[in-house]
């Protein structure tokens, strides 16, 4: 249907907002979808940035950003993850999503007829991140031709991320110390993505304006506690870039017959 050789999406927010959660439920109900994890690219634990006496993985300076864009660059030149990465995100826990069964089952029979009707055959590439649409990765951020940015609140984000046990990094293993989430996690938050929110509110309404600019679709404020709801919103807008894309690729091969 299509000459390119993959959709490229990617899906970022605060930590704990649910992004790789979505991301693997979308890989569930789309077909030929592989997820790729900014957390795949962390510098090694001694690399690891020291902020305030403790280490500061929630920053830029903690990203082996070189090697990102080469990942990014093969899979939007070969529609393939490259062989040599190895995630070491799967072997981190990801909660109870809360979507029932019968959802997912009615979810994958909408997408199954839509994939029918514009003969849908792109590979689609989805990589979650805290970080991909920041100012400082303005770069990376626009190789995407999907951006959904999920959000939550303080006390949700706080509430989640200390609930987790910890992390598998490149090295060994990596939990958070007593007031991780106030001293790094959210003041880094706040300084990457204030741009992005009406008076730099970070808990506030999304500058639509801006949004619109840099093509970012912002999920709702009631799908925030619910990934039922943030889930079907993301089907609506996969379904609308799939949707254009078979438009514009009909035009296209009218333009040329």
């Amino acid at each position: 249907m299509s000459s390119r050789p993959v959709l490229l999406v990617g899906i970022s927010g605060p930590s704990s907002s649910g992004k790789t959660t979505l991301s693997r439920l979308l890989r569930d109900i789309f077909p030929s979808t592989f997820i790729l994890h900014l957390d795949d690219f962390y510098l090694t634990d001694a690399e690891i940035p020291i902020k305030d006496g403790i280490q500061d993985w929630d920053c830029i300076d903690s990203l082996n950003l070189p090697d990102l864009r080469a990942a990014l660059s093969h899979i939007k030149s070969h529609g393939q993850s490259p062989p040599s990465l190895v995630s070491k995100e799967d072997q981190n826990s990801v909660g109870e999503h809360g979507v029932e069964p019968a959802v997912i089952e009615e979810l994958k029979h909408r997408v199954g007829e839509l994939v029918q009707k514009t003969k849908w055959n792109v590979p689609i590439a989805i990589v979650d991140g805290f970080l991909l649409f920041s100012e400082d990765m303005a770069d990376i951020r626009q190789l995407f031709d999907l951006r959904l940015f999920l959000r939550t609140s303080y006390e949700t984000a706080k509430r989640r991320r200390e609930a987790r046990s910890g992390y598998v990094t490149l090295e060994g293993f990596w939990e958070d110390p007593p007031g991780y989430v106030d001293r790094i996690v959210w003041p880094n938050y706040i300084k990457d993505h204030a741009f992005l929110f009406d008076g730099g509110d970070v808990e506030g309404g999304l500058n639509e304006r801006l949004c619109r600019e840099i093509d970012i679709h912002g999920m709702p404020r009631d799908a925030e506690e619910s990934m039922t709801k943030c889930l079907r919103w993301a089907i609506r807008v996969f379904e609308d870039s799939i949707e254009q894309a078979s438009h514009v690729s009909n035009e296209h091969r009218h333009d040329i017959e």
